[in-house]
């Protein structure tokens, strides 16, 4: 099979180290690509945000199978471009993208759908957002409603930041993203990641993972895309998978059939393990970031053969096989991100850290040019470690990562801890 993978971050370079491994694989063909999916076949430049653009291409160069890694194609209708040409894609359609791209409808589906969430309000205008949080008590959970990078979201105890973080949001800080905010209830416990492979009718449950959204260690500092993540998770009750899926994942896919959207693609729900049981904090309408990088080494099966048949409408009727070793996620930042991250920074030492037996190198944000190896985003690199245990594992993590060095490079020092 000839695969167009779309998208350029450490997501996709996960997804397209899995997919490279598949005997049905004849052609990658990545759209940007990086670095690292370089090395695995060919990097194009077709700009994944322009769906005509993306069907053409791969009408014209015989793709079998089109994965989209990032969120943004979808919102974009990439989707529904490729299914007009007859072209087959795993992702939703731009109307399924909407679990993600909108925060206020995939409340409305929730609502709906009778599944345990938050209780949130919707809002469009600063005086009557600022007069709410009047009314309410802290911690404050304000959201910009749309696509922000993961970096649309602030929880604090302050109501002036609230405020002004509506202010921000409403007044352009996300463009678009933030035309409309949504203030919702802090709910406590604690977070874990679920996924699960959708093809329309039946969801096949992944490895649950669980992912660092602050940019320090215990969890402070300013909110991220993720910076680090690792699975299995071994604390959480032994039945939440299943119980995910049948009172959580299937009743919305129920809801979207219901508007007529028949969903195919990766569905994260992120949920919050509260004293009242598990609540959803989100859905994603693709697979994590960084959770990508710790389940994907994990799964014992062929991920091209899964996503073809998803694409399909016929994903197995049976159990998913993981490897019994655990992994672990750290994510190597640039200086000044999350707010303003520095690019061009030289990288050193990924060769040595490749050479490590238990490790993987994922790129993220890099570049090539000719003095080599360079920052060229926010997260730059993830580095994976893998055991038997995740304390194994994180050690073979965090050995690996002590090989890599740039300027002004962040990263946590707590994670799988």
């Amino acid at each position: 099979m000839r695969v167009l993978l779309l998208g350029g971050g450490g997501r996709e370079h996960a997804l397209g180290w899995k997919l490279a491994q598949s005997p049905l694989l004849t052609e990658l063909i990545s759209a940007p690509g990086n670095p690292g999916l370089a090395s695995l076949g060919e990097t194009v430049d077709v700009n994944p945000l322009d769906p005509e653009s993306v069907a053409a291409f791969a009408s014209e160069r015989g793709i079998d199978l089109v994965v989209i890694g990032p969120e943004a194609p979808l919102a974009a209708g990439v989707v529904d471009a490729l299914d007009a040409s007859g072209i087959p894609a795993f992702g939703p359609t731009a109307s399924g993208a909407r679990l993600e791209a909108s925060k206020a409808y995939a409340k409305e589906i929730m609502a709906r759908a009778g599944v345990p969430t938050a209780a949130a309000r919707v809002f469009t205008d600063v005086d009557v957002a600022d007069s709410y949080l009047d009314q309410i008590g802290g911690p404050y959970v304000v959201k910009a409603d749309g696509l922000a990078a993961g970096k649309g979201v602030l929880v604090t105890t302050d109501k002036d930041a609230a405020k002004a973080w509506a202010t921000a949001c409403l007044g352009g800080a996300f463009g678009d993203a933030g035309s409309t905010v949504v203030i919702e209830e802090h709910l406590d416990g604690r977070e874990v990641s679920v996924f699960a492979l959708v093809d329309g009718e039946r969801a096949l449950p992944l490895a649950p993972a669980r992912d660092y959204k602050r940019l320090r260690d215990a969890d402070e500092g300013p909110n991220t895309g993720g910076m680090g993540s690792f699975s299995p998770v071994d604390d959480l009750p032994h039945d939440l998978v299943d119980r995910t899926i049948v009172a959580v994942i299937e009743p919305v896919l129920d809801a979207l059939a219901v508007d007529d959207v028949s969903y195919r693609g990766f569905l994260y729900v992120g949920l919050m393990l509260t004293d009242d049981g598990p609540k959803v904090l989100e859905f994603n309408c693709r697979m994590g970031d960084p959770e990508a990088q710790a389940i994907l080494p994990l799964l014992d099966e062929d991920l091209l053969e899964l996503l073809a048949a998803a694409s399909a409408g016929a994903l197995p009727d049976r159990a998913l096989r993981w490897s019994d070793t655990a992994a672990v996620d750290v994510v190597l930042a640039s200086a000044g991100y999350p707010a303003a991250p520095e690019r061009g920074a030289v990288i050193s030492g990924v060769a040595n850290a490749e050479n490590h037996p238990d490790a993987l190198v994922i790129h993220a944000g890099t570049a090539e040019i000719d003095a080599g190896l360079v920052t060229a985003g926010g997260r730059v690199l993830n580095v994976v470690g893998l055991g038997d245990t995740v304390e194994v594992a994180r050690s073979a993590a965090y050995a690996a990562v002590d090989e890599i060095e740039f300027a002004g490079m962040q990263m946590r020092t707590d994670i799988g801890r």
